[in-house]
């Protein structure tokens, strides 16, 4: 090759070279290439700026990049020099983190990768060395190990406080249990594992949900208890709600005692369930309490049935027997009962049988009369109020029906009900739930509800002052009480009952009735039934004076005799046959039916029980009315 080729050439490499390294200083890392024997070639514009040296300074001092010198920090110097000592030898590349010192003094991070260069003969003729900047990486980290700590100081203090919050579990003295979502044993307090032995090792082996009946573990539950207790888990484990139940446990010496169970979610930020925390209080002392006082008060209500009228039932009549089979038919079931009848002939008592032979029997009676009730306070007596309600309600006021929650509710006189009152009675019916007076929220409540009236509901019906869908409501099951006038042989019965009870009150023995007043008081009317019989007893009682029983006439006034004149006994005659005539029409119009809306009461415009009391004493058959696909 001639010079001026030669020449050529090299200015072109010296032009390439040139422009390389100015592509070279623009890098953001730090570049340096080094000899063989680690001395210094060649830094770019980032590493010089970094030192804050001249590349001729630069390369007159010691250290730097690969051994140990005053560039990289003193913490870093050892570790540097033996990794470049180590590979030196090997000749192969590697990376190191470590600190090199600017020009103002401080240190930052870099991640140095190193790279050697070969001739063709394998020897290392240069070292090729680029710094990435790491600093912020290493802040991070730096921070996340500080955190990572601070976590695990927290968690060292989380595992301390559960430690203590255990031992305080272990010494409370209720049982308290903590299960998963599917009700699987997670943890029990030291007292329950006394409690039970080792029983409750078999709820750790599946959910509680997956045990049937006849599996569940028979040193748990009682077994009057079991099939409750699993299908009201069931439910509440299956809807999420709080829940509380009462149930006895067996102890580990056999003995059964009560509990009270009380059930709570613990819900994650989804609200899902994931834990259920279960803490048993031993009740039985309270139990004992509570049995104790329902047999003191089924010894009260005992006696109080031997001397209280209003729970005995007195008579043998046909009529009266009738009555009394109904009343065993009806008692068992929870369907609403209509009773009827004439003022005093014992609706109440009848009412008061029916709870009495109910699965209701422990459980509250309530008797309200709707007659007595001033019509602006009738709802406020029966669903309570809200404070504020109206003007002098101070304070929330529980309602009849809530007394009677799980019992029976008798409303007397319910045919004297004001109409906004008869829709509320119609939703408790239908939906079994009520507003307060005032209210806005919905109460629920379980209660069998008896009514009686001594109106005819069908006529006040067909008038509209007695709401239809109501009296279908209430008439799910009537019992027409007979008057007194219709028994009159369970009359003796009754005067020798209502004598005993108020000669022992009045200190008193009477021992013969006197057979006079007996046939006085059988051929008297009653227009006040079995109340106008007692009252007249308890007064004779008062003011005998012997142990034979007697009366006085004119308490008891009789009917007028008829005079003997023929114009004087024709006109009840006619009167009698006209009131025939048109009872007789009434049922050829109704097809012999007597009551509701469409019936010859109705139609006639009086109560069913005159009509009924009318037919009777006309002696009208009111099958024969009736059409042949009825009869």
């Amino acid at each position: 090759m001639d010079v001026t080729a030669r020449n050529t050439a090299e200015e072109r490499i010296r032009g390439q070279e040139a422009e390389l390294r100015q592509i070279v200083d623009v890098v953001p890392q730090l570049v340096a290439v080094f000899g063989p024997g680690g001395e210094r070639l060649y830094a770019n514009r980032a590493a010089l700026d970094h030192v804050g040296l001249s590349l001729e300074e630069w390369r007159q001092t010691t250290g730097g990049f690969i051994r140990s010198g005053w560039f990289i920090h003193p913490d870093d110097r050892e570790r540097a020099a033996r990794a470049y000592s180590d590979r030196a030898r090997s000749g192969t590349a590697y990376e190191l983190e470590l600190r090199v010192q600017a020009a103002d003094g401080s240190y930052r991070w870099f991640l140095a990768r190193y790279n050697p260069v070969r001739d063709e003969h394998g020897r290392i003729m240069r070292w090729y060395i680029s710094a990435t900047d790491i600093e912020d990486r290493k802040r991070a980290e730096e921070k996340l190990q500080q955190e990572n700590a601070a976590l695990k100081r927290a968690e060292e203090k989380i595992r301390e406080q559960e430690t203590e919050l255990r031992q305080m579990l272990d010494l409370t003295p209720q049982h308290v249990h903590v299960l998963t979502a599917d009700a699987r044993l997670v943890y029990t307090n030291e007292i329950a594992l006394k409690y039970h032995g080792s029983a409750l090792h078999d709820w750790h082996l599946r959910p509680l949900l997956d045990w049937r009946i006849d599996e569940l573990p028979t040193t748990l539950i009682h077994p009057d208890d079991r099939e409750r207790m699993m299908c009201e888990l069931k439910s509440t484990l299956s809807s999420g709600s709080p829940h509380e139940t009462e149930a006895r446990l067996r102890r580990n010496d056999g003995k059964y005692l009560w509990f009270l169970f009380r059930y709570n979610p613990l819900r994650d930020e989804q609200g899902r369930v994931v834990r259920w925390y279960v803490a048993g209080t031993d009740i039985e002392d309270r139990k004992q309490a509570e049995e104790k006082l329902q047999q003191e008060n089924a010894a009260l209500r005992e006696e109080i049935e031997q001397t209280s009228m209003f729970e005995e039932i007195v008579g043998t009549s046909p009529a009266l027997t009738s009555v009394l089979s109904r009343i065993s038919k009806v008692a068992p079931s929870d369907c609403t009962v209509l009773i009827t009848g004439e003022t005093g002939t014992g609706k109440e008592l009848v009412a008061r049988a029916i709870h009495r032979r109910s699965h209701r029997s422990s459980r509250p009676f309530v008797s309200v009369n709707c007659a007595v009730i001033p019509r602006d306070l009738v709802a406020s007596e029966l669903f309570g109020h809200e404070e504020g309600a109206f003007t002098g309600a101070t304070q929330r006021r529980v309602g009849r029906f809530e007394l009677a929650d799980g019992g029976t509710i008798f409303l007397d006189e319910v045919g004297e009900l004001p109409p906004d009152t008869q829709v509320a009675l119609l939703r408790v019916l239908q939906e079994r739930e009520f507003e307060r007076v005032g209210g806005t929220r919905s109460n629920k409540v379980d209660v069998r509800v008896i009514a009686a009236t001594n109106r005819d509901l069908d006529a006040a019906v067909a008038t509209g002052s007695f709401r239809s869908d109501l009296f279908y409501r209430l008439h799910v099951f009537p019992i027409e009480m007979p008057s007194l006038r219709e028994r009159r042989e369970d009359i003796p019965l009754l005067v020798e009952y209502f004598i005993g009870r108020y000669a022992r009150k009045a200190g008193k023995i009477v021992r013969h009735v006197n057979k006079k007043a007996l046939r006085l008081l059988q051929s008297y009317p009653w227009p006040g039934n079995i109340r106008e019989l007692q009252n007249v007893i308890e007064r004779s009682v008062i003011l005998c004076e012997s142990d034979i029983f007697s009366i006085d006439e004119s308490w008891l006034p009789q009917p007028r005799k008829p005079m003997e004149s023929k114009r004087n006994s024709e006109l009840p005659r006619r009167i009698e046959a006209q009131e025939k005539h048109m009872i007789e029409e009434a049922l050829t119009a109704t097809r012999g039916r007597i009551f509701g809306p469409t019936g010859a009461a109705a139609k006639l415009g009086i109560p069913r029980s005159t009509l009924e009391s009318k037919i009777k004493s006309l002696k009208i058959d009111k099958n024969r009315f009736r059409a042949s696909s009825e009869i």
